[in-house]
């Protein structure tokens, strides 16, 4: 009752007399709105060709066809006489568009679906080429490692140059992924407009546990202000099945000018470009403060000569990458402690750039226990030198190391 009566005002229905004696004298015509046949005329508008028929029966009687009706366009109508007119079946046929839309959408909804698209988070920024992401309110990058077979050393653990190697690669997709990478190795386009570079001055490393091969490992990268005329970056790697924390990382960068050689203060116009990605938290290593040792010929127990860089060794500005350094400070490093310790913790101070004509000294001090007994100590301390053959000094370092075979956890947070 309620439909029928909330359509009547867009589908007149025929009046019959409430009294079922009353006789009928007159019968209003129901419209079959199958039958309109619309045509443009002169005036524009649309004529109607009518095509209406009397129901045969109404309120149980059979009524007639009135004089001057419209003949049915069937001629076989009188061999099957039409069913009663009703509401229902004066409706269009809406199956075929509603079978329309639906396929449509469905279709719709494969190609999305095919596509892989989703719309992008206001607290996640996929990078489109798979480099990572940016997450946290966009200060924070995230990428995601897989350990090769060659990044594994004779223990079957990624080795700590596999590590820094990871902790620059995310660093310089963070700049990529955030849209301010210029043609420079990290650099912003006003650092690059002014020839200026980043350069490392100081870098903090913890290892609690190192991956295997195969392992897939996540790492957080976020930088903040150090000072006046600094920059602090941070790292936090975790297993990426198991969220366990791996490794921590501090690191401190100033700027040079790639001409001179010169360390620059910050411009203003590259201020502008980092600041809103500081994010203003504390380091993630508390600062080892304790001062590095300079080693002579004296004091070193391990020397190593003739080190040399090969131009694979090089970056983009024409410099010592530098990994490469840790490398060369573990040159002098006795093979005793490195196939019974496994690196637990390293500082390094980087004082001057080397470049493919160089020439360097790695020099190891030991401490904490006697060097003829590295093989069975519990903990080691070295201190590092790296040095060019005229005695300027290019990186210090300290390293601490644990027996690959001790399961005592370190108290990293002192």
């Amino acid at each position: 009752m309620v439909a029928t009566s909330a359509t009547s005002s867009f589908f007149p229905l025929p009046s019959f007399p409430l009294d079922p004696t009353a006789k009928t004298n007159k019968v209003t015509t129901s419209t079959n709105f199958s039958g309109l046949s619309p045509t443009p005329n002169s005036s524009g508008r649309m004529k109607v060709k009518p095509n209406a028929q009397a129901p045969p029966k109404i309120n149980g009687k059979r009524v007639g066809l009135p004089s001057g009706s419209v003949k049915p366009d069937n001629e076989t109508s009188s061999q099957h006489p039409a069913a009663p007119r009703t509401f229902i079946n004066q409706l269009p046929d809406w199956s075929m568009l509603l079978a329309a839309i639906t396929t449509v959408f469905l279709a719709a909804e494969k190609q999305w679906m095919m596509l892989d698209w989703k719309p992008r988070r206001s607290d996640v920024i996929m990078d489109p080429f798979g480099l990572g992401r940016i997450v946290q309110d966009g200060l924070v990058f995230r990428q995601n490692f897989s350990i090769r077979s060659y990044e594994i050393g004779a223990d079957r653990s990624a080795s700590i140059e596999t590590v820094m190697n990871h902790l620059q690669e995310t660093a310089l997709n963070h700049v990529k992924t955030a849209g301010l990478l210029g043609d420079g190795f990290g650099s912003t386009p006003e650092m690059v407009k002014k020839n200026l570079i980043w350069v490392v001055t100081r870098m903090q490393v913890v290892v609690d546990k190192y991956p295997t091969w195969g392992d897939v490992v996540e790492v957080d990268t976020w930088v903040s202000q150090s000072g006046k005329n600094g920059m602090r970056r941070d790292w936090l790697v975790r297993d990426g099945n198991t969220g366990e924390i791996l490794t921590r990382a501090s690191s401190v960068w100033v700027m040079m000018n790639k001409l001179t050689r010169r360390l620059s203060k910050i411009p203003e116009e590259v201020r502008g470009e980092i600041e809103p990605y500081f994010v203003n938290t504390d380091p993630v290593l508390a600062e080892d403060s304790r001062k590095l040792t300079k080693l002579d010929d004296k004091t070193a127990d391990y020397v190593r000569s003739g080190l040399t860089p090969r131009w694979s060794d090089l970056d983009v500005n024409q410099h010592v990458n530098n990994v490469k350094y840790i490398g060369w400070i573990l040159e002098s490093a006795p093979v005793g402690m490195m196939e019974s310790q496994k690196l637990k913790s390293m500082t390094l101070e980087y004082r001057r750039e080397c470049g493919r004509d160089s020439v360097l000294q790695s020099l190891t001090a030991v401490s904490g226990c006697d060097v003829g007994s590295l093989g069975t100590a519990g903990e080691v301390e070295c201190q590092h030198l790296l040095r060019l053959q005229d005695g300027a000094e290019v990186v210090r370092g300290r390293t601490e190391w644990s027996s690959k075979t001790s399961t005592t956890t370190w108290d990293t947070t002192s």
